[in-house]
């Protein structure tokens, strides 16, 4: 007999509001949910509909387990639940006790519902300030948003714009944006305007009014290329830039001080454009610019974000309706609240953390992660003993891919949790089976949640169960006897119960609304009260107060004969960022890593369509399967990311043949303010790989999707 539940789509950060069919105790099928939902739409590719093969996988990991031979030997072992956490607390305790909290970090990665912040929890109980994220490279919206204007602009899902900007942004395949599918839809169908900003031309792009083609991590010039033409032709809000806010005056001196002709040259863009995409953006108001992902590769990323903050300053149609508006903070209690009880001293060593001296980062609760290897590596100021993971796979996902492999293996100790086995937990010690989206009771700080609807399989635990009594076995303050404890927490501020939330399954509790204020009203929460152009509170840290042209239009390097192109990539419109690979459903779409090249580059170079290609930089190299892409610039090559092979498991599931962070850069200098790397200005190459690896290569794809 089948039963019918509400619930969401976890598969990606969006939280899509669907039904969910099971029968038997598994689920058979995921529809769309039009009765809780404006949601009338799948992801384009249909990832969603993949869930029920991820929830019953054969593959899936569902007992604890331990290495029992050589690190990356894969020799491993069952074990209980109570040996796994005993061994973890006993070695954690000792490293604490024998060196100091700091000696243990912490990687996380995107997050999906509340294990991140038991995670920060823990860190804090456990008094290690060592938490790394990917926030000096993903999260590139917020803090230029919170020095702007005090808060971070998103766009309107309910007002109507008359003009979006889609810059980094693949809206119909990856990132929304902060903006629903349906209120994008909803708004071309009332006739808005839409620019898209992008290093490739993504679909949407096809129908928009503009698209814009900058180079590579070229964006913060573009912005400042823009900027300079709005104020040179009084393209902007002249009442609202001279009532609301600060630092104008520099900002027109400064624009002075470089020309179109240099924007032009840092950028590829042609003048035209710039001058043609201030025009439309003053003209038609209100509009909203969508960023995303797209933005992060800059080294420069955090002052480029400043600057199209500012571009919307200059607009002055801040929080109102259909433009980049202020939302509610959810009802339910603060993320701070849970990770900084006020009930429990916060015993985190802020004086011992690693990379002090990028204090917007610090400011945001992590350090990097290349910040974190490179002092696995070099033991300065101190050697890092252990490493737990949660929603991460270090060996593909983070930069400089032979390095992090190297500082992994010289850990004492690596235990994490995760759905399937990945290159990471092939290196780690302990490897702990997740539960994951409707095998638990759970909501989000960011949208979603709601009851279990089947068992994990095997011994799977939810992560912030297993974190929960890690922390009481090493004998940390803070902890619940269950952690089911802290929905009701997290509920207290609506008066409502978890069980409560559960029967009137209402989405609407845990997602903030927009709000209309006027500037007049105290929108803006800096300290000057106004949208600041000129940050004294950057100035005082040490950052420029404004994003100047030498920062943003800043090279590493220049294309050369020995390395003619750019390596870029965007994130996969099948996958999401390294997960995902063993599920047929989704590999049937997308069987092997592609890099898109220019026919006229893959002519010069001697290689054809559908072959093996070596692309290598002064990093490593790397093959991926060449397809022919005309509408990107021919010094651009666009590389899968987030590759590996479990249908090969030997040397760790593959992860050096196709994963593009062989080829990137962890080394300094990074972004001053967060500790950035530089991924977008990557130098490289593309060759021939022989027919003999083809062959090879072909064979074991065919056997896995058999």
């Amino acid at each position: 007999m089948q039963q019918e539940f509400h619930n969401y789509c976890y598969i990606c950060p969006h939280k899509c509001r669907r039904k969910v069919i099971v029968e038997d105790g598994k689920i058979v099928k995921l529809d769309l949910d039009l009765e809780n939902s404006l949601s009338t739409t799948w992801c384009p590719v249909t990832k969603g509909q993949c869930s029920p093969e991820i929830y019953h996988h054969t593959d899936r990991l569902k007992y604890p387990q331990k290495r029992v031979g050589a690190r990356g030997e894969g020799k491993w072992q069952r074990i209980s639940w109570d040996e796994a956490l005993d061994t973890m607390a006993n070695k954690l305790r000792d490293i604490r006790e024998k060196y100091g909290p700091e000696y243990v970090a912490l990687c996380l990665g995107e997050p999906k519902n509340l294990e991140i912040h038991f995670a920060y929890r823990f860190a804090t109980m456990f008094g290690t300030p060592n938490v790394a994220t990917p926030g000096n490279a993903c999260d590139h919206i917020q803090p230029g948003g919170v020095y702007t204007f005090g808060w971070t602009p998103r766009p309107d899902n309910v007002g109507k714009p008359r003009l979006m900007v889609l810059w980094g942004n693949d809206l119909l395949n990856t990132h929304l944006g902060g903006m629903s599918r349906e209120a994008f839809r909803d708004a071309l169908l009332n006739g808005a305007k839409l620019a898209v900003i992008d290093v490739k031309k993504i679909d949407i792009a096809k129908r928009a009014d503009m698209w814009i083609r900058p180079r590579p991590s070229s964006d913060g010039a573009l912005a400042m290329g823009i900027i300079k033409f709005m104020i040179e032709e009084k393209l902007y809000d002249e009442d609202f830039v001279a009532n609301w806010t600060v630092g104008f005056d520099k900002l027109r001196d400064h624009v002075k001080t470089f020309t179109l002709d240099d924007v032009e040259r840092r950028t590829w863009v042609p003048q035209q454009q710039i001058r043609e995409f201030a025009r439309l953006y003053s003209e038609f108001q209100p509009a909203s610019i969508l960023p995303a992902n797209g933005l992060h590769r800059a080294g420069t990323w955090f002052q480029c974000s400043r600057a199209f903050n500012i571009i919307r300053a200059l607009g002055g149609k801040v929080n109102c309706p259909g433009g980049d508006i202020l939302y509610r903070r959810p009802e339910i209690m603060s993320p701070g609240r849970l990770v900084f009880p006020r009930d429990v001293p916060a015993r985190r060593e802020m004086s011992k953390v690693l990379g002090s001296e990028y204090k917007l980062a610090i400011r945001d609760n992590f350090i990097s992660r290349e910040v974190l290897i490179k002092t696995i590596l070099e033991e300065k100021p101190y050697p890092i003993k252990a490493v737990l993971f949660i929603l991460t796979n270090p060996l593909v996902s983070y930069t400089n891919t032979e390095e992090v492999y190297k500082a992994f293996m010289k850990l004492d100790f690596i235990a994490g949790s995760e759905l399937f086995p990945t290159p990471t937990t092939a290196i780690a010690d302990i490897v702990l089976p997740a539960a994951w989206g409707v095998e638990m009771e759970t909501m989000s700080f960011f949208g979603g949640g709601g009851p279990k609807i089947i068992d994990p399989p095997g011994e799977a635990w939810p992560d912030t169960k297993w974190i929960n009594e890690l922390g009481k076995r090493i004998g940390l303050p803070g902890w619940w006897d269950d952690d089911k404890e802290v929905l009701d927490l997290l509920l207290q501020p609506t008066g409502i119960t978890w069980e409560e939330y559960k029967q009137k399954g209402a989405p609407d509790v845990i997602e903030g609304e927009g709000e209309y204020k006027k500037p007049e009203e105290g929108i803006f929460t800096t300290p000057s009260g106004k949208a600041e152009i000129y940050s004294e509170q950057l100035k005082e840290l040490g950052y420029s107060p404004m994003p100047t042209w030498e920062e943003v239009s800043h090279l590493r390097f220049e294309l050369s004969e020995e390395y003619p192109l750019l390596l870029t990539n965007p994130k996969e419109a099948v996958f999401y960022l390294t997960g995902y690979k063993h599920i047929s459903g989704l590999r049937r779409k997308k069987p092997l890593p592609v890099v898109e090249i220019h026919p006229e580059t893959a002519k010069k170079a001697g290689l054809k369509e559908g072959e093996w290609v070596y692309i290598e930089t002064k990093k490593g190299k790397i093959k991926q399967i060449l397809s022919l892409n005309p509408d990107l610039d021919p010094r651009v090559i666009s590389a899968a990311f987030g590759w590996w092979f479990p249908e090969e498991p030997e040397d760790l599931y593959q992860f050096r043949k196709s994963n593009i962070n062989m080829l990137t850069d962890s080394d300094p200098p990074y972004g001053p303010e967060l500790s950035t790397p530089e991924l977008g200005d990557i130098l490289c190459r593309v060759s021939k790989v022989e027919d003999k690896e083809h062959r090879k290569d072909y064979m074991a794809r065919d056997e896995h999707l058999r």
